[in-house]
């Protein structure tokens, strides 16, 4: 199951929030962000699910499910812009292209993004503990050597 998740998970990345072109799906509940993805891997039919609440401070849940739509893994995430100055737009454009480089590192889940990725003045890190089944997680943004933003996520295997 772990590489059919893994194959999954950095398809369903690169069709959700990471790709700026991808349009949301209807909220499934009130103020949320929703993105949607489906696949079959490996002969097992897949459906990701990542909602969201809030924009420079932001929590939410990225859900998989197989076979008969039984939850099988699960991320929750929270994330801040640690300057004040720096606005979801600007959070967007320095985050979205390292989260479309998910698997691209075969040495770090893919989780989020690679370990590191420099876009212009923005350096993104992400470094994490643990496999599929259980890990821990930080990505951090800096601009100028200053940390500007950060991400804290947990999660693993639903039994």
């Amino acid at each position: 199951m772990n590489n059919q998740l893994k194959k999954f998970l950095i398809e369903a990345k690169k069709q959700t929030y990471a790709n700026q072109n991808v349009e949301k799906v209807a909220s499934l509940r009130p103020f949320s962000e929703d993105y949607h993805y489906e696949a079959e891997i490996d002969g097992v039919k897949m459906v990701y699910h990542d909602t969201y609440f809030g924009g420079e401070k932001f929590i939410g849940e990225e859900v998989v499910y197989a076979g008969e739509g039984r939850p099988v893994w699960g991320m929750n995430y929270y994330g801040v812009a640690l300057d004040e100055n720096l606005t979801e737009e600007a959070m967007d454009k320095a985050l979205r292209p390292a989260l479309m480089k998910a698997g691209e590192d075969t040495a770090i889940l893919p989780l989020r993004g690679p370990r590191e990725f420099v876009n212009g003045d923005y350096r993104y890190t992400f470094s994490v503990e643990g496999d599929l089944d259980y890990f821990t997680g930080v990505e951090e943004i800096s601009k100028g050597g200053e940390i500007v933003y950060r991400l804290y996520c947990h999660g693993g295997v639903i039994k």
